[in-house]
């Protein structure tokens, strides 16, 4: 399934490694270094409209988000729920047929 994080922008949930927050990134020197390594490889996505709320990493790429951790979260369960629903369709086009 994929999660929208803004801006246009849609990454597949199985690809997500991890989501943190914007606020925390200063905090940490591996995670700023880690951020600096990968603009210079330019595989960053950067929020161009708003201030970035959150950092999403996948293996291939990095984005910032708009979003705030808690939407994504939600939207990355949201998908998790849809998945585990039973599908009726078919017993509902039968049912209207009779």
């Amino acid at each position: 399934m994929f999660i929208h994080i803004g801006e246009g922008n849609v990454v597949k949930s199985d690809e997500v490694i991890a989501i943190i927050d914007c606020d925390l990134i200063s905090s940490s020197s591996i995670t700023e270094e880690m951020v600096f390594n990968r603009r210079k490889e330019k595989q960053v996505v950067e929020t161009e409209e708003y201030e970035a709320k959150a950092m999403i990493i996948t293996e291939e790429m990095m984005y910032f988000s708009p979003l705030s951790v808690a939407t994504l979260k939600k939207r990355g369960n949201m998908q998790t729920t849809l998945n585990k629903l039973d599908d009726f369709s078919d017993e509902r086009e039968n049912a209207l047929d009779d």
